[in-house]
Formats: structure tokens, sequence, C-alpha cells
């Protein structure tokens, strides 16, 4: 009996963006057509058939951040949106390159537009008028976004990391900072010891930003009245 060679898994759109994704998280970047093409063993024109240019390649790979991010029903609006902050955050943790693309979509795809339809529906139905909604979901979307490109950049990532990269950054500075900036040196010798805490610290800026909507709420809604 002849042995058979194994079947290839054949090519689809779901395919070839989940390939593109796990390729753009190795490289913190989003692939080239032609990259991408080598990682799925095909010729570069073969991806044509299920994307149609790079620009609905990147769509498609954010469409899956997009549908990675939790958002619960049936919560308060508060609790809703604090959730859906963190499970961003999350998100773009695991996908540091989509940190600057999530929101520059002009054909976004179906996760998408649930997502963003999902949070509206959630500040409409909690009483917020349409102007009050948009500064809200404004406001929330520029802290995620900013934490998560801070994020993206700092040189480390855990709490130990950042003590020691405080220590080494105090120790390639001359003498005299410390009697210039005191202020700048009180910070950076506590954070070498306790360490910056990214989570902590986004949370804490997230309660304070929720509860800070919630105070000016009623003055937005008399203002666009």
């Amino acid at each position: 009996m002849a042995h058979q060679a194994p079947r290839r898994n054949r090519l689809n759109r779901d395919r070839v963006l989940r390939a593109a994704v796990a390729l753009a998280d190795q490289r913190s970047d989003v692939p080239t057509m032609r990259t991408l093409a080598q990682e799925l063993g095909v010729v570069p024109m073969a991806l044509y058939k299920h994307v149609a240019n790079k620009e609905d390649l990147v769509d498609g790979m954010i469409d899956l951040v997009f549908g990675e991010v939790a958002f619960p029903t049936g919560a308060d609006w508060k609790t809703a949106m604090r959730q859906r902050a963190i499970s961003m955050r999350q998100a773009l943790l695991r996908h540091r390159w989509a940190v600057g693309l999530m929101e520059a979509r002009m054909r976004p795809g179906p996760a998408d537009l649930r997502h963003h339809n999902a949070v509206l529906a959630c500040l409409r139905e909690a009483g917020f008028s349409f102007q009050t909604a948009v500064h809200a979901y404004s406001a929330l979307d520029s802290y995620i976004y900013g934490f998560a490109l801070q994020e993206k950049t700092f040189p480390f990532t855990t709490p130990e990391e950042s003590g020691e990269a405080v220590e080494t950054m105090l120790a390639m500075q001359p003498p005299s900072v410390a009697q210039e900036y005191p202020y700048l040196v009180e910070v950076a010798l506590e954070l070498g010891k306790s360490g910056y805490d990214y989570a902590v610290e986004f949370q804490v800026g997230l309660d304070l930003l929720l509860d800070s909507i919630d105070q000016l709420r009623p003055q937005w809604r008399s203002a666009a009245s």
C-alpha cells in the first residue's frame, strides 16, 4: 500500500489572521505579507485569496484582539467599565503591537463593532446622555491606551525589574542629582525598594477616573442642555 503524504491544512481567513497575530506577538510588530506567507509555507499571492491587502490583514488582526476583551452584561456601569478596562489592558499586554491601532480602523470588524456598541449601550442605558457618554468613553479610552503605550515602552515589566532599573539609573547619575532633584530621587529610592506595579497603578488611576466621571456627570448633563 503506497504511503500517502500528510495533507496540508488548507488556508482560510481565520488561520491567516491567527498566524499573523502570533507572529506579531513574537515580533512586537505587524508582519509583512511575505513574512506571513513564509510562516504559513505558501507563496505571498496565496494570502490574497483571504485578505485583500495589508490593511485588511491589520483590520482582521485587530478584530481578534477586540474579541478577547471581556465586557460584562448585567453589571452596573462602573463595574462594567472597570472590568472592561482591565480586560483591555490584559489584551494589549498579550498583543503589544496593537497599541495605537485599536481605534484607527476605517473598516472595523464584527467584534470591534460589538465591543463599541456594548460600551455605548452600557452608558446610555445607565442614564448617560449622548454627550456625557462620549465624554466618558473618550476619557476612559485615553487612559487605557495611554497607560498601555507607557507600559509598552518602559524598560521593565515587573515590580522587581522596575527596582533594578531605578537602581541602575541612579548609579549612572552624578552625585549632584540628589541635591538638585530631591523629590525625584526620593521617588526613585522608594521605587527601588518596593518596585512599580503596573496592575496596581492602573487600577488606582482607573478608579480615580471612574469616580470623577460619576461626580462630573450631572455637570456635563446640565452644560449640554
